[in-house]
């Protein structure tokens, strides 16, 4: 990592830690700053408060709660990233959770841990994702890599688009529409925040990093026949009736007699 080859060898790596827990801070704090190659230079309880609190204090490894009171640290990795590529980000949670360590890889995450870890294996998780390299939780990860391998066999098909879920060819012939997130939600009954992750994850499959991008490939695949046609938008998505000016109307049924 370029801030700390330029700091030098013998630099203390700086720590930021992330988690709605009084006592886990705490723990976490006293076990890193025991350590003579590491300093814990803040601590927040709160997305809000890691957002404003990290890029003014530039650590080298922000250790984030997966779940939050006000949001989740994928998110807050995925801000800090942006706003900070060196920054490495190594998630800490108490859930075993395929999605979460998928979102957190999408996210840019350098590591994934449970809160399970034995002290001296989290001081290494920090030393090694200061490193610059990966450390995902091997039971997790092994799971996680079986399910993907499972739905690849079962959903790829011989076509423009190979990799993509049945889900995610739905959200895309809905990006095509031009449909927002809420709207796809909607239609296909899923929260707001799940479309996202779906949208993040078949951006990375198509190889794109805008939804412009992919809205294009969405019309190429449809007129492939890859992709379904528009569909009719459910009542709530509809445009609100306008009456014509200018020429004589006739009256008919109201709507939904």
């Amino acid at each position: 990592m370029a801030d700390r080859e330029q700091a030098g060898p013998g630099t203390p790596i700086r720590v930021f830690l992330l988690d709605d827990h009084e006592v886990v801070r705490r723990g976490v704090h006293d076990l890193l700053d025991d350590e003579p190659d590491l300093t814990v230079v803040g601590e927040a309880a709160t997305v809000e408060q890691a957002l404003a609190r990290v890029p003014a204090l530039r650590p080298d490894v922000a250790v984030l709660d997966v779940r939050l009171p006000d949001g989740d640290g994928v998110t807050v990795c995925r801000e800090l990233r942006s706003r900070m590529p060196d920054l490495a980000c190594l998630m800490l949670t108490s859930f075993d959770d395929e999605e979460a360590l998928l979102d957190s890889i999408m996210a840019g995450a350098s590591g994934y841990v449970l809160k399970q870890i034995r002290g001296s294996d989290l001081v290494s998780a920090v030393r090694t994702v200061a490193r610059g390299q990966s450390l995902l939780d091997p039971s997790a990860t092994t799971r996680l890599m079986a399910r993907l391998r499972g739905e690849q066999q079962q959903e790829e098909t011989p076509d423009d688009l190979p990799g993509l879920t049945e889900r995610e060819r739905e959200i895309l012939a809905l990006i095509g529409e031009g449909l927002t997130n809420r709207q796809i939600g909607r239609r296909l009954y899923l929260a707001e925040k799940t479309v996202k992750n779906h949208i993040s994850r078949l951006l990375a499959k198509l190889g794109v990093e805008r939804r412009v991008q992919a809205a294009v490939i969405a019309a190429k695949a449809r007129d492939a026949g890859g992709l379904p046609r528009p569909s009719e938008p459910r009542p709530s998505e509809a445009r609100p009736f306008e009456p014509r000016t200018g020429g004589p109307r006739t009256l008919g049924p109201r709507p939904g007699i």
